[in-house]
């Protein structure tokens, strides 16, 4: 039996890499500890114990783990290091034998985090602790919470889709929820602990349902009737999942806010076959026209890797044609890395390092052209915008319903609430708007 008492005022620090389900998912663990005794603390400061929830995306996230954990000992030589997450999913043993590294956690094990601390010695080499995650079937629902204004709510993890790229569902398993009920609940908790804003998140959010018989729109049907929520984005979302109905429902919607953002990866149909995605550019497009059509104010985000084994130039040009033409707000751009135990691996067109740099930079300059031009159609028009409460050189941010960043001089009380503002002029080099409080 582990004495527990040995966590009271015990300093815990924590590190997130990867994407929003992350960060939720992090501030569930912060919680279980501080109700174990223990007090948060910044990452920068010395801890007695550091978490690092990793991702294991690209070559790059690895790095950054290992930068991590640098970080921690050089910190406090004696704390005890704990690494969790995607990269603990995949390579534990590689990450137990890292210098100063005390304990690995798998994908789930790290919701039962106080149970595997024991006397938080630290160790010759690191003690591993993850299951077999493919087999797994509980779902642990998360949100996060204190960290950022918005809140991020996991309401489904896993995916069944195994793209020829990715190692995610090695990492996380198959697609599993809960049911809406205790979604719903969930996020009325996050609600009543202050939360005006809440993301759904997840690995593959549109599937959700799958494990309970319901459904992704059933879910946002729902979740719209809950009044002490002023907003819900939906993040990264399957365009072969978007449907038709759930476009036109948060068009009509007073809280689901006219925001997208929809994982595009290729612009060529070649290449989406080889990457085994389910859908066509064709259908793509539909999505946002469609979008379009009943939000021409929205804001589309789209993912888009680049340099994939098999992508050659005509492919890449063939990409950059369509995705110039399509009307979205911004690009978010993957440098293609090659992981261990993918299917991608097996293509032998394999793209120089130098040319996915080279297509990564075209890539981020269409994508800054498209996000200047979606935010100068703006200007000088009026908006409805959820302050955040850091304050940087005497000014504070905030989103707007279609997801424009404006700044104002920084003012405490704004903090989480929503304002009507008038945005006086676009500063394009910093993609903000100046704004000023409407009287």
């Amino acid at each position: 039996m582990i004495d527990k008492s040995l966590f009271l005022e015990k300093k815990v620090a924590f590190h997130t890499l990867g994407c929003k389900l992350n960060f939720s998912e992090t501030s569930t663990i912060a919680r279980a500890l501080t109700d174990e005794g223990f007090v948060k603390v910044k990452y920068d400061e010395f801890a007695d114990v550091y978490v690092i929830n990793t991702c294991s995306v690209t070559e790059i996230a690895d790095k950054k783990c290992r930068q991590a954990i640098n970080k921690a000992i050089r910190q406090n030589p004696n704390a005890f290091v704990v690494v969790t997450g995607c990269y603990a999913q995949l390579k534990p043993k590689s990450i137990a034998h890292m210098e100063g590294v005390d304990l690995v956690l798998g994908s789930n094990e790290k919701f039962k985090i106080a149970d595997y601390l024991g006397d938080l010695q630290k160790k010759a080499s690191g003690e591993v602790h993850a299951g077999k995650i493919m087999s797994n079937k509980e779902f642990f629902p998360s949100y996060s919470m204190g960290d950022r204004t918005r809140t991020f709510l996991k309401v489904q993890d896993g995916c069944d889709y195994f793209c020829s790229y990715c190692t995610i569902p090695l990492a996380r398993g198959k697609s599993r929820n809960s049911d809406i009920a205790t979604t719903v609940q969930l996020a009325k908790k996050a609600a009543s602990e202050g939360a005006e804003e809440i993301i759904l998140t997840g690995v593959n959010i549109g599937d959700f349902g799958k494990s309970t018989n319901e459904n992704f729109f059933q879910l946002v049907q729902e979740l719209d009737k809950i009044k002490e929520i002023q907003r819900f984005r939906i993040s990264s979302i399957e365009p072969n999942l978007l449907s038709d109905e759930i476009i036109e429902f948060v068009a009509q919607s007073e809280r689901f806010m006219p925001h997208f953002h929809i994982p595009l990866q290729s612009g060529s149909n070649k290449v989406l076959a080889m990457m085994k995605r389910k859908y066509n550019r064709e259908l793509f497009a539909q999505r946002v026209e469609k979008i379009k059509t009943l939000l021409p104010h929205a804001f589309i985000g789209v993912d888009v890797i680049v340099g994939v084994r098999g992508e050659t130039s005509i492919h890449f040009n063939e990409a950059l044609e369509f995705i110039n033409d399509l009307d979205i707000s911004q690009l978010h751009v993957f440098t293609y890395s090659e992981r261990p135990n993918t299917k991608a691996l097996t293509i032998e067109h394999v793209v120089p390092i130098t040319e996915r740099k080279l297509r990564s930079q075209i890539l981020h300059q269409v994508s800054d052209k498209k996000t200047r031009y979606f935010y100068s159609q703006f200007e000088g028009q009026t908006a409805n915008v959820l302050f955040e409460g850091s304050e940087n050189e005497g000014m504070m941010n905030g989103f707007t319903e279609n997801y424009i960043k404006v700044k104002i001089p920084f003012d405490a009380e704004l903090k989480n609430c929503v304002k009507r503002v008038h945005l006086k002029s676009f500063v394009a080099d910093e993609m903000v708007f100046d704004a000023e409080l409407m009287v």
